[in-house]
């Protein structure tokens, strides 16, 4: 089965991964709303919404393979997702200073057509340095910390505030590329070699 890749979602970051990785695609992002209840786990809260955004854009596009994904952080099994503003970003980051926590995306890959899908989820291990509050406000004052669960990003100047990283360095990113790689060839989807 050949079918074009459709990225139901806006981020740059998960735009970037694919395209980095040699994948020929389209956006298309739905109208969903992502969903926050506390009586989910993490895996369960990223799964459930990567799902939904799914479904929403094969719904749209039947005939296209579709490819959604969230990603949320959680600290102390309590999940943050993205900063209200830049106070809340503040706060969370002093939150995660000196600790580690989880970052956890879930993909969820489908064809509505053929009525194939494929989920999975993939959690990492990041720990941050210890932060004062200059160094907070420095690494704020680079990066838009609104659009970015945890309010952080780990490409750029991540390295500033981040120790160390166990797991996918892609899936704190914003979308795990070892695991999406190989579900995308179930669907036929193979990155393109560059010219």
């Amino acid at each position: 089965m050949r079918s074009s890749l459709l990225l139901a979602s806006n981020s740059p970051r998960r735009r970037d991964l694919l395209a980095e990785a040699g994948f020929q695609f389209e956006t298309w992002s739905p109208d969903v709303a992502e969903r926050f209840d506390s009586d989910l786990t993490l895996r369960e809260l990223t799964a459930f919404n990567a799902i939904r955004k799914a479904m929403a854009a094969a719904r749209a596009h039947p005939k296209r393979t579709v490819l959604a994904a969230d990603t949320l952080v959680a600290i102390d099994d309590n999940v943050l997702g993205k900063p209200a503003n830049m106070s809340d970003a503040v706060a969370i980051l002093q939150r995660l200073s000196g600790h580690a926590h989880e970052v956890c995306t879930s993909v969820s890959i489908c064809h509505l057509l053929s009525g194939k899908s494929i989920g999975f989820s993939v959690i990492s291990r990041v720990r941050f340095r210890r932060l004062g509050g200059a160094e907070i406000d420095r690494y704020l004052s680079r990066i838009n910390p609104l659009d970015k669960a945890g309010a952080y990003a780990a490409q750029g100047f991540g390295a500033e505030i981040i120790e160390k990283i166990d797991g996918s360095f892609t899936n704190v990113v914003g979308l795990p590329m070892e695991k999406t790689v190989a579900a995308l060839a179930k669907f036929g989807i193979e990155p393109q070699p560059a010219e």
